[in-house]
């Protein structure tokens, strides 16, 4: 936890040339930072002065129930239950401070030593995977990635497939976390990806948490291939950040009772309950279904078209002797681009876009240790991810500028 992280770097980069004022303007393609769109915007200031107006007295001035307020648990019940024909009650829902603290929890509860003193490892299923992850065990050992099937698609277009065969082979695992759409990929599971995930969850007895920050129900930032289930092996994280609200850390999880309680017991003892007045806006946007107007209207329209703009341009500007494919995605935040020349160094490439003023977040950071192996050294260090949050000139710039580097690089590094 007191580790300088990959991603803190950056920041860290970041904020020192924010600092520096006469230095130009920079363009950040790193950050995971949603789009202000402003009709989004605009329905949320809406729903936050509402929430002032009328409930601030019982929301902000009073302490309230570690699961959840009443009002929000009942409408994301009553909400799930409408959409998905579920039948949960409030016994399978915690509200917590974000769905990265919720995974925390969900980690410190089901991974870690066991009474033989082995460690039971949070496992990663499909690398690559949120960086945030990494952060969210404390044991050494405690955390164990999966290196994922490569397909191919065309020229310039691939995916990722979880390797089922690879995954069951772990001797021990404590709990497997993964989001879908993923992030930095903006892969979702398919149905037969989801069904041989909670088989192995049920054989060996493990949660298997599945983060849907990027996807169904809402923010629909990425179209999904499957709906999320209920299973007593598996536990939901959702969260209101990617579809507005990231600087408010509002999430839920949905699961199984046994699941449930020992989380917000964890919350009760850790943060006593997340934030209120937000629980207040978040409960009228899914009674009111304002979240539903928001999440086909405006934020899944949106990010299509950026992406298919994102698209358009790399084809462009990328030279034609470059050998590069793209993650594919139906929408998303983010660009996965993968260079397969073995003069590409996403580190080098990083230190190359400084001096370009420009920020993006390479490859290696989306992978766990170690960072040596024959997959990582000829993949995951020939990734970069570029984040398709800034305005339509800052991507178009971008892509520009990476563009220009890949062709200095190659040139300084005697490459083809």
């Amino acid at each position: 936890m007191t580790r300088l992280s990959g991603i803190r770097s950056i920041m860290e980069d970041i904020a020192a040339a924010g600092q520096d004022v006469d230095d130009g303007d920079w363009l950040n393609l790193s950050p995971g930072n949603p789009s202000h769109i402003p009709e989004v915007v605009s329905a949320w200031q809406r729903l936050t002065r509402e929430a002032l107006d009328e409930r601030f007295v019982e929301a902000s001035t009073r302490y309230g129930p570690s699961r959840g307020t009443g009002g929000l648990v009942d409408a994301l019940v009553g909400y799930f239950n409408l959409t998905y024909g579920w039948s949960i009650g409030p016994e399978n829902v915690v509200v917590g401070p974000g769905s990265q603290m919720l995974s925390f929890i969900a980690a410190t509860l089901f991974t870690g030593p066991g009474g033989d003193g082995r460690v039971r490892p949070l496992v990663l299923p499909r690398l690559p995977d949120y960086t945030g992850y990494q952060g969210l065990v404390m044991d050494p050992g405690g955390i164990v990635g999966v290196e994922p099937l490569v397909v191919d698609e065309g020229p310039h277009s691939f995916h990722y497939a979880v390797d089922t065969e690879a995954l069951a082979r772990l001797d021990t695992m404590g709990m497997m976390l993964l989001s879908s759409p993923a992030n930095p990929t903006g892969s979702s599971l398919d149905a037969a990806d989801l069904k041989a995930l909670t088989d192995i969850a049920e054989r060996r007895d493990v949660p298997l948490v599945v983060d849907h920050a990027y996807g169904e129900p809402f923010p629909g930032v990425v179209q999904t291939r499957v709906a999320p289930v209920l299973h007593p092996h598996v536990l939901n994280l959702f969260t209101f950040s990617k579809a507005g609200l990231p600087g408010e850390r509002i999430a839920f999880a949905i699961g199984p009772a046994e699941l449930i309680d020992p989380m917000v017991s964890f919350i009760a003892n850790s943060a006593l309950h997340a934030p209120q007045l937000v629980q207040a806006t978040v409960e009228s946007a899914l009674t009111g279904r304002d979240i539903d107007v928001l999440t086909t209207r405006h934020i899944t329209p949106y990010y299509k078209a950026k992406r298919a703009m994102a698209e358009a341009l790399l084809e462009e500007a990328l030279p034609d002797t470059l050998r590069w494919r793209l993650h594919s995605s139906d929408g998303g935040m983010f660009c996965w681009l993968h260079i397969d020349h073995d003069w590409f160094d996403d580190l080098e490439l990083y230190e190359l876009l400084k001096r370009k003023k420009m920020f993006v977040v390479p490859g290696r950071h989306f992978f766990v240790a170690p960072l040596d192996t024959p997959f990582l050294r000829t993949h995951g260090r020939r990734c970069v991810r570029l984040s398709l949050s800034p305005n339509e000139w800052a991507v178009a710039e971008g892509v520009n500028r990476l563009a220009e580097a890949l062709r200095e690089l190659r040139a300084e590094r005697g490459g083809r």
